[in-house]
């Protein structure tokens, strides 16, 4: 009995000292070992990739390539070459009492626009016509100091001051002369009316008189404005980071939208060296010359080119899928998959084709027609 309770004691005083061993030997444990292996998170993106039970009915073409200069395109609007512009002026104060000429009319070299009364006019012609009499009367005293002078009745001095007399009398013809002519009397027809003809031919492009309406020479606004629209302006909005595109001398393609089969160039003659604080663009100039369509304000689009040439992939217009104001395209993805790509798309090309600027490369297979796919993918 006592054995048997020795052995007892003996059991259990070994299992104390093997937890007391684990318990000292759980102090040196390394935690990370026991900790789960760290999560791999694997990306698929499902959201643009599509499982279709028959890809073979979804024919496959390889993109092309092209090599053109990058281009950037602007609107603008049609303005007169302000080199060109000619004011319609009177010099003669007065009112305005026929008018021959309106805005928007095209007028010639010469021709009649207005009539003004004028009392500069009337002042003039009797400034004038007094100045005439005046050097009628030293011509005729002139004369006879002369032959007295020969005669010995006269001295030296009297004769020399009717010369002088005389001198200044055609001095003062000549200046109320052209005094009449540039006041624009007719100085052979005397009258208070004074006619204000065209001074070169183009459009009348701005008008500020009316009849009966008053005119006070150089102080009052210009009467007309003829522009010489046979070569104008298109001015073009560039944006700051877009300014490398456009270069002084070089030339711009420009398309019209009243015109869309019309097609002309123009030279950049300036480049606005401030910016609009507000949006950040720089106004540009473009000389073109009119073939008689362009008016003013009309709506133009510029294309520049950039420095360098620059390769694009090209695919079938069909290939190309409009959706959510983006244009993408389908590429196999295997496995009976198709992968939705979005694209940046260029300008058209010649048969059906369309540039795509960013997405693809040259050498990558397209779906040729997206649009069925896109179809198929929707049901």
């Amino acid at each position: 009995m006592k054995k048997h309770c020795y052995a007892i004691a003996a059991l259990a005083g070994a299992i104390s000292l093997v937890l007391m061993a684990s318990g000292c030997s759980s102090g040196n444990a390394d935690p990370r070992a026991e900790a789960p292996p760290p999560v791999v998170v694997e990306h698929e993106d499902t959201a643009n990739l599509f499982r279709v039970d028959h890809p073979e009915q979804y024919p496959l073409v390889s993109a092309g390539e092209t090599v053109e200069a990058p281009q950037l395109n602007v609107t603008g609007s049609v303005s007169p070459d302000i080199s060109r512009n000619v004011p319609v002026i009177s010099l003669a104060s007065g009112r305005v009492v026929e008018i021959k000429a309106r805005l928007g009319d095209t007028v010639s070299k010469g021709q009649l626009l207005l009539r003004v009364q004028s009392a500069d006019i009337s002042q003039a012609f009797s400034d004038y016509r007094q100045a005439l009499a005046d050097e009628t009367l030293a011509k005729a005293q002139l004369d006879r100091s002369q032959l007295l002078y020969q005669h010995g009745a006269i001295a030296l001095n009297d004769l020399q001051v009717a010369q002088d007399t005389e001198e200044k009398a055609k001095v003062t013809v000549e200046t109320t002369l052209d005094h009449l002519r540039v006041l624009g009397a007719d100085v052979n027809n005397p009258s208070a009316l004074v006619n204000v003809y065209a001074p070169v031919s183009g459009v009348i492009t701005d008008q500020e008189v009316t009849v009966a309406a008053g005119t006070q020479g150089l102080s009052s606004p210009n009467a007309f404005t003829i522009s010489d629209l046979s070569h104008v302006w298109i001015l073009c909005d560039v944006y700051e980071n877009d300014l490398p595109f456009v270069r002084l001398g070089e030339y711009a393609d420009i398309h019209l939208n009243a015109y869309p089969d019309v097609h002309l160039r123009g030279r950049i003659g300036n480049i606005g060296p401030i910016l609009d604080p507000n949006i950040r663009t720089a106004k540009v100039r473009l000389e073109v010359p009119n073939p008689g369509i362009l008016r003013l304000g009309m709506f133009a689009t510029a294309t520049f080119y950039g420095p360098k040439l620059e390769t694009h992939a090209t695919v079938p217009a069909d290939a190309v899928l409009h959706l959510h104001d983006r244009d993408w395209v389908y590429t196999p993805a295997g496995n009976s998959q198709f992968h939705r790509v979005e694209v940046t798309s260029g300008k058209m090309l010649p048969g059906k084709g369309q540039e795509i600027l960013t997405g693809i490369k040259p050498g990558d297979q397209v779906v040729a027609n997206a649009l069925d796919l896109q179809s198929t993918v929707e049901q």
